[in-house]
């Protein structure tokens, strides 16, 4: 579990079975449970990671977690080792959500990176607040708080000899504009599902088909089933094939417990071909570009797009 904390490059991942008490009953169930950035995750089949198969859990923003000394005597709790997370505005315990591990270094791995993904950026602020005023800095200086959506986001620099991480806002944002036009540029390259490369002169309009989170000619209602049965969690999204325009395509989008669905429509320029969903602000060459573009930003959007409904076949 440790070293997949010093490994990892983004976020502390981790998996495992850990036991859940159901909600409103004296009964616990193990679980194969998984840790997000957007929340705890568990899957209703077996061990499997398949988005289709994750049920939400728990969010961190709006809970803090606590350590449970008594819950195999009060709760009846199946090991010593529990913990769980307790709603801010909640002042119950009926709404407290209980899990427990099967020892006591499982516990500490799961708390650990729950706290890791929670305080993650807070952490790495009070230790740069000492040496930036060793530089001259003020505190009012510092670099303003990112939000948690970025926490795991780290601006670098590897044109040099040594990385560098970017610490001036301007100049990452610099840094980025050019990077995107040159991923742009690269654009011209795809990999197929094989892994083999794919001229976009060639593929034009369907490279976005081989994608699991496209799905070919379903309705309004069939996307929102479909969600629906995936959970409605924030950023759960697919894209379809619009019924009222077939030249255009549809996002449909999970917030707020609402499924919203936004239009992204082919745009021309100078003879060639992109695709937009802010009227032409921002544009991508094809709709692979789109999606990985606002799995990173929000932009127009309610939200990121954090987890997709996956494409059965038959």
């Amino acid at each position: 579990f440790f070293q997949m904390f010093l490994s990892s490059s983004t976020y502390p991942e981790i998996h495992g079975y850990l036991h859940a008490k159901e909600q409103g009953k004296k009964s616990w169930k193990k679980l194969y449970f998984l840790l997000r950035r957007s929340g705890l995750y568990f899957s209703t089949k077996g061990t499997s990671k398949e988005p289709r198969h994750l049920q939400f859990f728990c969010e961190f923003s709006n809970s803090d977690m606590y350590m449970s000394l008594t819950g195999k005597k009060i709760s009846g709790a199946p090991t010593n080792y529990g913990f769980c997370f307790k709603p801010n505005k909640s002042g119950g315990t009926r709404d407290l959500k209980q899990l427990c591990a099967d020892d006591e270094q499982s516990r500490t791995c799961w708390m650990t990176a729950i706290r890791l993904l929670k305080y993650g950026m807070q952490l790495y602020q009070n230790y740069m607040q000492p040496y930036q005023g060793r530089s001259g800095c003020s505190p009012l200086n510092i670099t303003p708080m990112r939000s948690i959506s970025e926490n795991s986001l780290v601006a670098m620099d590897f044109s040099g000899h040594r990385s560098r991480i970017i610490e001036n806002p301007t100049e990452a944002l610099s840094v980025a504009v050019e990077e995107g036009l040159a991923w742009r540029r690269r654009g011209c390259l795809r990999l197929n599902s094989h892994g083999s490369p794919i001229a976009m002169s060639n593929m034009g309009m369907s490279i976005h088909r081989s994608q699991s989170w496209f799905h070919h000619k379903i309705s309004r209602e069939e996307a929102q089933r479909l969600i629906l049965q995936h959970g409605l969690v924030d950023g759960v999204f697919l894209v379809r094939d619009s019924q009222s325009n077939p030249k255009t395509f549809v996002l449909s989008l999970s917030h707020g417990l609402k499924i919203k669905h936004f239009q992204i429509v082919p745009l021309e320029d100078d003879g060639k071909l992109f695709y937009t969903l802010d009227d032409g602000h921002t544009r991508f060459t094809d709709l692979i570009q789109l999606v990985e573009f606002y799995q990173l930003n929000k932009g127009v959007l309610p939200c990121k797009l954090k987890h997709y409904c996956a494409r059965i076949a038959l």
